[in-house]
């Protein structure tokens, strides 16, 4: 399918390796004629990166810095060009002392996680604000079950993001048509998931609860993230696209309740 892609310019954040959300995303666009923008979070991240999009312009960008935010969007305002659109992978949380109960939570790491996973969202749409094309679209990455995820404090900042997905898309209506809209993915095999304490296992059994016993592969996450980028999805806006094989309808599936009873 032709997304519409070519000549267009779009701005990506997160991609970490070739199993990122960012990347598969990326490749697409990239495939189909897009010019890209990366975002990376250090001169070490820059040049991993470089190799796996030699052709794209990467630049360097601190979501925890103000300052920094500012100055990028001024570095893409003097590129000149339009942004046609901007994906939103970015997520992260301290979980060196392992997944704890949620009413231990230090408020700094809570504070931290949700500046850089939900609020960045916020703060780097409005940096490029002035340099999106009219009918841009902003993509964001959240989970297919803020509730029932075993992340720790993840599942609350998810859930901010969620939100913020509405009021942001409310927000930029007021005087553009450019779109937000989040892509709720089920559990994944990347290297960001990997370093999350007992996530193996989340895997395994969300495989089981998936209605066709196999699990989600990033490439279906950012086929659904393509489509959202592009006008073909025109009509869609402050809508959070869950994505996860079945999974959410399937809690009580017949053959996981029967070994856990028969386990007890």
């Amino acid at each position: 399918m032709n997304f519409g892609f070519k000549d267009k310019t779009y701005v990506i954040s997160g991609v970490a390796n070739k199993k990122s959300v960012a990347y598969f995303s990326a490749k697409i666009l990239s495939d189909e004629g897009a010019k890209l923008i990366l975002t990376v979070q250090s001169e070490e991240h820059k040049e991993k990166v470089k190799k796996l999009f030699p052709e794209s312009q990467i630049l360097i960008l601190d979501v925890e810095n103000a300052a920094a935010i500012l100055e990028f969007g001024k570095k893409i305002e003097e590129l000149g060009v339009k942004i046609h659109g901007f994906l939103h992978s970015i997520a992260f949380a301290n979980y060196s002392e392992g997944i704890k109960p949620f009413h231990e939570t230090k408020l700094e790491d809570y504070l931290q996680a949700t500046n850089i996973s939900s609020f960045s969202l916020v703060s780097l749409s409005n940096a490029l604000k002035t340099s999106f094309d009219n009918n841009a679209s902003i993509v964001t990455i959240s989970i297919s079950d803020t509730r029932a995820t075993s992340y720790g404090y993840m599942g609350p900042i998810k859930a901010t993001l969620d939100a913020t997905v509405a009021y942001l898309a409310k927000s930029l209506s007021l005087d553009s048509r450019v779109r937000c809209n989040a892509v709720c993915a089920g559990p994944l095999k990347t290297s960001a998931s990997a370093g999350i304490p007992g996530y193996i296992n989340n895997y395994l059994f969300a495989e089981k609860l998936t209605l066709r016993r196999e699990n989600l592969k990033t490439l279906e996450v950012a086929n659904t993230i393509a489509f959202l980028l592009s006008e073909l999805s025109s009509g869609i806006n402050a809508t959070g696209i869950k994505v996860d094989a079945g999974m959410s309808c399937n809690h009580f599936d017949n053959d996981v309740v029967s070994i856990v009873a028969n386990n007890l």
